[in-house]
């Protein structure tokens, strides 16, 4: 995960007046209803995935089924609509949506069957099951904390994706190669910038210089990432000073 650090720092250059989430999935434009809930399961499927596996201790299967039902309850039955972002954070409320799910799942005794008119979402549920290999198996009494992180690591995750795309489609692979060395792998950080300016064919200015563009990118699309997982604009400016240690306008 990219060090808070090193994509903290100041700058003036914050992006514009925020595109409400929560607002954009309760209009009555259906493309722009859509387009807003395709991004809040992008940003939130693998945290409530991993969250039912191991908070509800369901297998696999399981957790895949109740993962997608979940979210096609949330548009069909317009869950959002009770969502107060004065009352708690759009990922707490998304939180206890899933618990209040379950348990309703758990009191019914209902097991969903795979297909059937089930609506199917495309997840890439391989990827967070290998993910959840690697994780140690929190208390039950730190669920909430544990969603919290794996939410923490979807902004990120997804934002890497994103400053991945821009620059491929900008000419930056390297910029982007840069930053992954010193700061996603950090294998950098053993090698001195005349070692990474020699492997890369590069000067050692511009490894200096390609690192704080990276750097600086990396952060402004994490504040974008962040605009898109939060229900209002407190909850932004509150996500951003606890995650990169900046404060926004």
């Amino acid at each position: 995960m990219v060090e808070d650090t090193h994509i903290g720092g100041r700058s003036d250059a914050f992006p514009p007046t925020r595109w409400s989430l929560i607002v954009a999935a309760r209009s009555p434009e259906a493309e722009e209803r859509q387009r807003a809930l395709d991004l809040l399961i992008a940003a939130y499927w693998k945290p409530v995935y991993k969250y039912i596996r191991l908070r509800w201790n369901k297998d696999s299967d399981q957790a895949k089924d109740l993962t997608q039902d979940f979210f096609t309850r949330l548009l069909e039955k317009d869950f959002l609509e009770s969502f107060d972002p004065a009352r708690a954070r759009l990922r707490t409320f998304l939180r206890v949506c899933v618990d209040r799910f379950l348990a309703n799942q758990e009191k019914a005794a209902q097991r969903l069957k795979r297909g059937g008119d089930m609506q199917l979402l495309s997840l890439d549920f391989e990827s967070a099951e290998g993910e959840l290999q690697h994780i140690d198996v929190p208390d039950p009494d730190k669920m909430e904390d544990f969603f919290a992180r794996e939410w923490i690591r979807s902004v990120f995750t997804l934002a890497l994706d994103r400053l991945r795309h821009e620059c491929e489609v900008n000419g930056k692979q390297t910029h982007f190669r840069l930053l992954e060395l010193y700061d996603i792998e950090e294998g950098g950080k053993s090698l001195t910038y005349e070692q990474v300016a020699k492997q890369f064919g590069l000067k050692t200015s511009d490894v200096t210089n390609f690192l704080s563009y990276a750097r600086r990118e990396m952060r402004r699309v994490v504040l974008a990432q962040l605009r898109d997982m939060t229900g209002s604009d407190d909850e932004f400016r509150r996500e951003a000073r606890a995650l990169l240690g900046v404060e926004v306008p």
